[in-house]
């Protein structure tokens, strides 16, 4: 098992889900990113994602 210390000396290579912003933040920085465009189901609203999991039954 790799000790703390020598992770930081590994190169950094991301997956962002979510805000596209931290991405190209990352991007600018020359970081390995790949980015996956993720929201909740019915927009984190719980009582319209169960219906939807009902929906898909």
């Amino acid at each position: 098992m790799a000790k703390l210390s020598e992770l930081f000396k590994e190169e950094v290579k991301v997956i962002n889900m979510g805000l596209e912003s931290f991405a190209k933040d990352l991007k600018q920085q020359k970081v390995e990113v790949i980015h996956v465009a993720w929201k909740p189901p019915a927009g984190g609203n719980a009582k319209m994602a169960s219906l939807l999991s009902k929906l898909k039954k």
